[in-house]
């Protein structure tokens, strides 16, 4: 085979896609209305533009080769994408639904996730809702590149982060502890020396709120015993709930998560706070499905009193690696 070319042809392409798809050349000819030799004119031409084959013999049929597959995994996002551009606009503009891809960093709290979200469930017109969870500079990444339209994160993407995006800060919380009834009953003392010893459900060393712990602990001279440490917040409210140790939650979501997994409150930490973001790569946000999360959250969080940014959406906190 020659080199790969610098243009892809999407015709030959299609052909490809169509062929792997229906698995013959006869039923992808009778779907594309053209003759066999016609296709396999077309798919020898992608083979020279790929620089590899696309298919290999296997009897009477034809077997994609690894390389073939991959390539058809790549045609079949494209034209099942092409094909919903097709659908959509033959839809009445009242029809067409909104949508939002989102990440969400897997140490985001659950709870916290939802209640952010919520608005996206009630929008008009109605908002098609994509969740990705990882890590957030795999997140940001994709941000990055449009694939996702927003990260919801616990902490700030920093100055170094490639490329510029913004951090629009949704709520601060300070943070609550709180535990089974069995394992409160068995603390000593008042809060928060009671922690001291005390078996703890902790976020991993990486997070956010783990190293605000940390500093928190040496700070009140607190050393608490570490039964374990998890990145997925969700994971720790169910080996929580079966008696295992405290956990550090924000306040913000301690009623539902009372309400929820039965835990009892052992002591509130004011002055140690978390925050929560939507980070965008636009300054002022123009998606009318961010646009309606974020007024939530500062509603919510007014309500609530708990302190927000001072800047609203056109004003968020930038951060890039140009001044």
């Amino acid at each position: 085979m020659s080199s790969p070319a610098d243009f892809l042809n999407y015709h030959h392409l299609r052909y490809f896609w169509m062929v792997a798809k229906e698995g013959s050349l006869r039923r992808a000819a009778e779907a594309l209305s053209v003759s066999q030799p016609s296709i396999c004119t077309q798919i020898q031409l992608l083979e020279t533009a790929l620089g590899e084959d696309l298919f290999r013999p296997s009897g009477r049929s034809l077997v994609l080769t690894e390389f073939g597959r991959l390539i058809f995994g790549y045609a079949d996002e494209i034209f099942t994408l092409g094909n919903e551009i097709l659908r959509a606009t033959k839809q009445a503009p009242t029809s067409r639904s909104i949508r939002l891809n989102a990440g969400v960093v897997d140490s985001f709290p659950k709870l916290m996730s939802f209640e952010i979200l919520r608005p996206i469930f009630e929008h008009q017109p109605p908002v098609q809702l994509t969740c990705h969870e990882g890590k957030l500079p795999d997140l940001l990444a994709q941000l990055s590149t449009h694939r996702i339209d927003v990260v919801l994160a616990d902490e700030p993407a920093s100055p170094s982060t490639s490329g510029k995006v913004f951090n629009h800060l949704l709520t601060t919380s300070d943070v609550s502890f709180c535990a089974m009834p069995s394992v409160v009953a068995q603390l000593k003392g008042r809060f928060p020396d009671n922690l001291n010893g005390a078996p703890a459900l902790l976020p991993t060393p990486n997070c956010t709120l783990r190293r605000e712990l940390e500093n928190w602990f040496r700070k009140e001279n607190i050393t608490p015993k570490v039964v374990a440490e998890f990145e997925d917040a969700a994971l720790t409210k169910i080996v929580a709930s079966n008696e295992l140790g405290f956990i550090a939650i924000p306040t913000i979501i301690l009623p539902e998560a009372i309400e929820r997994n039965g835990f009892v409150q052992i002591g509130r930490a004011k002055e140690l706070t978390t925050s929560f973001y939507a980070i965008t790569v636009e300054r002022r946000l123009t998606h009318p499905a961010i646009l309606a999360l974020t007024h939530r959250s500062k509603t919510a969080a007014k309500k609530a009193k708990t302190p927000v940014s001072s800047a609203d959406p056109a004003e968020p906190h930038p951060t890039s690696g140009r001044p």
